[in-house]
């Protein structure tokens, strides 16, 4: 007996789990490993999760 198509949207998955700490932090898994540094950065960006700094304007002497 064949199965009724669902009538829910599937999510997009994504490759990896995003888990907030509770010290208010993120960690990012990929795989069953962390992912750190700019990586990390970039998909918080991605997720809406945390603001980059505008960077300053250098002084002109």
């Amino acid at each position: 007996m064949a199965k009724a198509p669902s009538k829910t949207a599937k999510k997009d998955k994504k490759p990896y789990r995003l888990i907030k700490k509770r010290n208010g932090r993120y960690a990012i898994i990929q795989r069953g490993k962390y992912i750190r540094a700019e990586e990390k950065v970039k998909i918080l960006v991605a997720e809406g999760l945390i603001k980059l700094p505008k960077p300053k304007a250098k002084a002109a002497e």
